[in-house]
């Protein structure tokens, strides 16, 4: 009888793993995490669950007793090392060996340090595990002054979630807008002009020279020489994908791990999901890393079907979303190579969209609290199907049937 064994616990491998049990598999199926946790969520993890005060099992995916029920055994605590790609075996910190037909790597991604004087005071903190988030949340505690590094997605989420429980936020942005590589700058000075409305300062342009603070961090020095300070810091400049352990066994590695339109590596007893992995796009035309919990999900389904001896291209659509404030951010498609953007709507309002053009190809769509924007244009996009952008502009024009014919 086969086996899978796939290294990560997050949403990709969780899925990749309930899939391959939706599917028939009957073979045997082995979920590796290096965390002390049930497979869990980590998009609440910079909103919802920072907010609350629930333990982690608010964020787990699934009890405890799907896993028994599913027959899928679980590993937790004990980090993977060394892949025999010749005797298709996984050894794992702990010692024990693991034999596979299939092997699964999950392996996710890491945020990246911040490597300046001073980074290793106390009270600088990095935002990956529901571990972090408890910290944090502790620390925000009493109305803090804290300073979030970084203004993309999760440095803004937490930002917001913090300024809710009552901390003085400040966020340290190095580009002259927020998340400028991931949305347009309608989209940039929306989102900024939330943030300031709720008390948020944000600072553009402005670099970290140095943290400051005697065994515990008290202050941050830009590059300008301005000193804040600060309780709490937060480091959300990105990620690193986790690819060391590909690497170590002789797969190819370029921004993740390189796998081909099916998800397989150069080994075809090897294939790679999720954040860590880097495919053949067929929005953009050339390989990408994407990070998301769609782009997990969908890649779960698809190595499934994979290894069910049923693999195709992976072509799915990716969205995205994200929750800051009282707005509600949807992304479908992909920014990478437009030329025009259409607005649909008030941007100075709660809720308006942006629609992104490649000559007079639609390539994404940003939705802002217009959730039937969103959802016309993840069928127009899905569809390979376009719109006129004068339409689109065009609030008077019906988008949802429009999306809806042909």
């Amino acid at each position: 009888m086969p086996s899978v064994v796939i290294v990560g616990t997050g949403q990709a491998g969780f899925q990749a793993a309930s899939s391959l049990r939706q599917a028939g598999f009957e073979g045997e199926i082995t979920l590796v995490g290096d965390e002390p946790q049930l497979p869990y969520q980590r998009p609440p993890l910079s909103k919802a669950f920072l907010k609350g005060d629930g333990d982690a099992s608010e964020v787990h995916l699934r009890p405890e007793t799907f896993f028994e029920s599913k027959a899928i055994g679980l590993v937790p605590g004990d980090r993977a090392e060394r892949i025999d790609r010749e005797n298709r075996t996984l050894e794992l910190a702990s010692g024990r060996v693991l034999d596979y037909h299939h092997l699964v790597l999950a392996t996710g991604s890491r945020p990246r340090a911040l490597p300046v004087p001073g980074s290793d005071l106390d009270g600088i903190l990095l935002l990956r595990t529901v571990h972090d988030a408890q910290v944090l949340r502790d620390r925000l505690a009493g109305a803090p002054r804290l300073v979030v590094v970084g203004g993309g997605f999760i440095g803004l989420e937490l930002a917001a979630s913090a300024r809710e429980r009552g901390a003085e936020v400040t966020i340290v942005e190095a580009l002259d807008r927020t998340m400028a590589r991931a949305v347009t700058p309608a989209i940039s000075a929306h989102f900024a002009a939330l943030h300031a409305e709720h008390g948020a300062t944000i600072l553009h342009e402005s670099t970290v020279a140095k943290f400051v603070g005697d065994g515990a961090v008290s202050g941050v020095e830009l590059g300008d020489r301005t000193q804040l300070e600060a309780d709490v810091v937060v480091v959300a400049v990105g990620i690193t994908p986790n690819v060391e352990l590909a690497e170590r066994s002789g797969l190819p590695v370029r921004d993740g791990i390189v796998v081909d339109e099916t998800l397989r590596t150069s080994d075809h007893a090897v294939w790679a999901i999720g954040d860590c992995a880097n495919y053949p796009s067929a929005q953009v035309g050339r390989p990408v890393r994407l990070e998301s919990v769609q782009n997990a999900t969908d890649h779960g389904r698809a190595v499934a079907a994979g290894i069910m001896g049923e693999p195709a291209p992976y072509d799915a659509l990716p969205w995205f979303w994200s929750d800051q404030h009282s707005r509600k951010l949807q992304i479908a498609g992909l920014l990478h190579g437009h030329d025009t953007t259409v607005l649909r709507g008030d941007p100075e309002g709660e809720a308006f969209s942006v629609f992104c053009f490649d000559g007079d190809r639609l390539v994404c769509v940003e939705s802002v609290n217009r959730m039937p924007d969103h959802m016309a244009a993840r069928k127009l996009l899905a569809a390979g199907r376009t719109i006129d952008p004068a339409a689109a502009a065009d609030e008077a024009f019906d988008l949802k049937a429009h999306a809806a014919a042909g």
